[in-house]
């Protein structure tokens, strides 16, 4: 599996899309979560990484036509089918039809719903931190539906499900992916300033 560009590249062309620091940050959430879990499965970390960084290039100029302008943009800059395939599959059931399948596909989906809860979930702490972010506490907030009321729980548990992992444990993968970008998702600690 190869890119036709490097890390940086791609995120050049990211910014020529998305101009909020918000779908910034979920975009690079999302790669953090997707470079983990490609270690935990001994997958390709860079190409599952410009999977996440990539997977919503269309939305910020399109959010009622999400996933409908990425397959072009995507080619535009030489990206291969099976990579927009992958992209489009966080989408399923939502904006298309496109079943997450690959291993690959069944994180993208989870963990695009999820990395964004977790962060949720991280900003209402007195730290407003990942670092100091227990799953036992992502429980609870999952439980409460007012809570982040826009993240769709329902595609969080049946991504884990497809993954074939207890939602504990991947909320806790995920968890310790969003760790090891915490500085760039400004979720690093903050309590102690």
């Amino acid at each position: 599996m190869t890119t036709p560009c490097t890390r940086q590249e791609a995120l050049e062309h990211l910014k020529e899309h998305v101009h909020t620091d918000s779908l910034m940050k979920h975009s690079l959430a999302v790669e953090a979560s997707m470079r983990h879990f490609a270690r935990y499965y001994g997958e390709d970390e860079e190409y599952w990484g410009m999977v996440g960084l990539l997977h919503d290039i269309d939305y910020g100029e399109f959010p009622e036509e999400h996933l409908d302008h990425a397959p072009e943009m995507l080619r535009g800059y030489g990206f291969d089918e099976a990579f927009i395939r992958h992209v489009l599959s966080h989408g399923y059931n939502l904006r298309n039809q496109v079943e997450p399948i690959h291993p690959m596909e069944k994180v993208l989906y989870t963990v695009d719903e999820l990395s964004g809860f977790i962060t949720a979930c991280a900003l209402v702490r007195p730290s407003k931190s990942v670092l100091d972010l227990e799953v036992k506490s992502v429980k609870k907030k999952f439980k409460q539906d007012s809570f982040a009321a826009a993240v769709n729980r329902g595609v969080i548990q049946d991504g884990a499900d497809r993954m074939g992992m207890p939602l504990e444990e991947v909320m806790a993968e995920t968890i310790l992916g969003l760790r090891e970008a915490a500085d760039a998702l400004d979720l690093g600690m903050h309590s102690a300033q």
